[in-house]
């Protein structure tokens, strides 16, 4: 998180956020989950530049600001696109081999001070039940609300 901040350093009321992809055992990288990360590539291409994308073995990462000057908290359309692509593209590459196939769960973090750490883990979805785009953008909410109340 702090390489990202210096990298892209915060205007006037954004807050520095992770979106974590993690399988809730196993790997999910591009060397256990190829199909995937084809799909997740084609995303990629199209996403914002204001957003990093971060490989770990456990699963993608999203590095983000979230402006919550606004009247309207949430983060922007093309980030919960990119994290509904991520969850499909998991479920697509099992469905055509990829392993291992446990569980993702969809955690936000954010660092208060840089240094009080704090997650909500937002959902947890198997690779054969149904990617609902409305209800990651729902519970992505309630867990982002839940962090920036905490830290008030």
């Amino acid at each position: 998180m702090r390489g990202f901040k210096a990298r892209r350093p915060a205007r006037a009321g954004d807050v520095a956020l992770s979106i974590k992809v993690r399988v809730a055992c196993g790997c999910f990288h591009r060397e256990h989950s190829p199909l995937a990360y084809e799909l997740i590539d084609s995303h990629l291409a199209r996403s914002s530049p204001d957003l990093e994308f971060v490989e770990h073995e456990s699963g993608p990462e999203l590095l983000v600001y979230m402006a919550v000057a606004t009247a309207g908290l949430g983060l922007a359309k093309s980030v919960i696109d990119l994290v509904t692509a991520i969850v499909k593209a998991r479920s697509e590459g099992v469905k055509k081999g990829d392993r291992p196939a446990e569980p993702l769960e969809l955690i936000v973090r954010r660092v208060d001070d840089g240094r009080e750490f704090r997650e909500e883990t937002v959902l947890r979805i198997g690779h054969d039940d149904t990617v609902d785009p409305k209800l990651i953008e729902k519970q992505v909410d309630v867990a982002l609300r839940r962090l920036l109340k905490k830290s008030d």
